[in-house]
C-alpha cells in the first residue's frame, strides 16, 4: 500500500503538497503537529505532518446528510466551487471526501460531526500504517530545564547526550522541582557523577612490586606523565621507583626520560625486545613501583599495536593506563580506546585539560570505553599538574561550575 507523508509549515502548504504529489482524489489518513527541533523550544513553532494515500478507500459517512435533491443544473453549478472553498478552510482530516452540493446553512456543522465519526473509524488503520514510524512528541521544555540544556551544549556535550540527561531529570522531578534551577543543577551533577568511574591513585601493596605501564597515541604526554608520577611516588611517598622505557622510536625520547631519572636519582632501563623486558622486570623485582613508558602508537598501526602487546605480555603489568589528550576529538579518543583495548588497558588517564575548552567528550568516552579514570593532568610542570581523578570534581568541571587546578 502506497502511504505517503508530507511535512510543511502550515496545513494549507501540507495539503497543497498532497494534491500536487497524489492528485485531488488522495485520502488524508492522519494529521499531527511536530516540533521543529531546538527552535520549538525557543518559539513554540511547530510543523504540520499529513499522511495520505490514493490507494485507501475511505467510506463516506455523509449519505444521511445529503440535502434534499435539487435540479441537476443547480447541483452541478455548486459542487466544485464549494468543495474548493471547503478544502481551503477546513482541517486536513476530511480532505479525502468529495462534498455534495451545499444547499443549507447548517450543513457544515453537521458535516463536522460526521467527520469526527469518520476519523474515529480510521484510527486503527492509521495506527497500523504508522506503527514504528511516529516519534513521540516532546512536550515543551520548562525554562529551568532549557537553561540546563543550553549549559550542557555550551560545555560541548553532544545534543543527543544532553537530551538524555535532561530527560532523566524531567522523569525524576516533580512539577515543583522543575521550577527550582539550583535543585535541578545539583541533580544533573549527580547524574553526571554516576556516569564516571574512577580507580583512585596508584597504591603499591607492602612487599609488592607493582608494575604500571602507560600506553597511547603519539603526542599525548606519556613521558611527562610518568615523570610526574615517579616524582610524587619517590619524593612524597618515599617509595623505591624504577623506570623502564620501550620508546626507542621517537628521537630523544630515551634522553628525555633519562634526564628526569637523573634529576630524581631513579634507576632506568631501556628495553627493545621481550627478552630485555624480562631482564628489566627481574632487576626491579624488589622495588615498590615500576613505571613503564611506551612509544606512541597510531591506533591504525596494527603491527605496532601487536608489538606493544608482546612486550606487555612479558612485563605482566598490574595496571595499563591509556593516556589520551583532552583536546582530541571524541571519535579519535573512542577509536584509540577501541584499538588499545587489545593490549589489556585497565584505565584512562586524561592529559592537557589546561588546553581543552570543555570536557563534553568525557562522558561519552567513559561510557563507550567502559573504563574508569585514574588521573588527570593540567599542565607540564613536574611533579605538579597531576592528581587522581575525582568524580564530584569532574562532574562540576563538565558543568562549568569549577576549573581544574592541580
Amino acid at each position: 500500500m502506497d502511504v505517503r507523508t508530507f511535512r510543511a509549515r502550515t496545513m494549507h502548504d501540507a495539503l497543497r503538497l498532497v494534491r500536487n504529489e497524489l492528485g485531488p482524489q488522495a485520502a488524508v489518513l492522519h494529521t499531527r503537529e511536530l516540533p521543529r527541533g531546538l527552535w520549538t523550544w525557543f518559539t513554540g513553532a511547530r510543523d504540520i505532518e499529513v499522511t495520505a494515500s490514493v490507494e485507501v478507500n475511505v467510506p463516506s459517512h455523509l449519505t444521511d446528510l445529503r440535502p434534499p435533491s435539487r435540479d441537476a443544473d443547480d447541483s452541478s453549478d455548486e459542487v466544485e466551487p464549494m468543495e474548493a472553498e471547503w478544502r481551503g478552510e477546513e482541517t486536513a482530516a476530511a480532505a479525502q471526501v468529495r462534498l455534495p452540493a451545499l444547499g443549507e446553512l447548517g450543513y457544515r456543522s453537521r458535516f463536522r460531526g460526521a467527520r469526527k465519526e469518520q476519523l474515529s473509524s480510521l484510527d486503527s488503520l492509521v495506527e497500523q500504517l504508522s506503527r514504528g514510524r511516529e516519534p513521540s512528541q516532546r512536550p515543551e521544555l520548562p525554562d529551568a530545564l532549557f537553561r540546563l540544556f543550553t549549559d550542557l551544549i555550551d560545555a560541548e556535550l553532544s545534543e543527543e547526550f544532553a537530551r538524555e540527561l535532561i530527560d532523566r531529570i524531567r522523569g525524576s522531578a516533580s512539577a515543583d522541582d522543575l521550577n527550582d534551577l539550583m535543585l535541578l543543577k545539583a541533580r544533573l551533577a549527580r547524574f553526571i557523577e554516576e556516569e564516571i568511574r574512577v580507580t583512585g591513585p596508584i597504591e603499591p601493596a607492602p612487599g609488592e612490586c607493582r608494575i604500571v605501564a602507560m600506553v597511547g597515541p603519539t603526542g599525548v604526554g606519556k613521558t611527562t606523565t610518568i615523570a610526574k608520577l615517579a616524582a610524587n611516588q619517590r619524593l612524597r611517598e618515599h617509595r623505591r621507583v624504577g623506570l623502564i622505557t620501550v620508546d626507542t622510536y621517537r628521537i630523544a625520547a630515551v634522553e628525555q626520560l633519562r634526564t628526569y631519572a637523573d634529576i630524581m636519582d631513579l634507576p632506568m632501563e631501556v628495553v627493545a625486545t621481550p627478552r630485555e623486558m624480562r631482564a628489566a622486570i627481574q632487576k626491579f623485582s624488589d622495588f615498590d613501583l615500576v613505571l613503564m613508558d611506551t612509544a606512541g602508537r597510531s591506533p591504525r598501526d596494527e603491527v605496532r599495536i601487536q608489538e606493544l602487546k608482546s612486550l606487555l605480555h612479558e612485563a605482566q603489568p598490574h595496571e595499563v593506563h591509556l593516556v589520551l589528550s583532552a583536546v582530541a576529538s571524541l571519535p579519535q579518543m573512542q577509536k584509540a580506546a577501541e584499538k588499545f583495548a587489545r593490549v589489556g588497558v585497565t584505565s584512562l588517564l586524561l592529559t592537557k585539560l589546561d588546553e581543552a575548552t570543555g570536557l563534553g567528550n568525557l562522558l561519552p568516552l567513559v561510557r563507550s570505553s567502559r573504563l574508569p579514570l585514574s588521573y588527570i593532568t593540567n599542565g607540564q610542570n613536574v611533579p605538579a599538574d597531576i592528581e587522581p581523578a575525582e568524580r564530584r570534581k569532574l562532574a562540576r568541571v563538565v558543568l562549568g561550575l569549577e576549573q581544574i587546578h592541580v
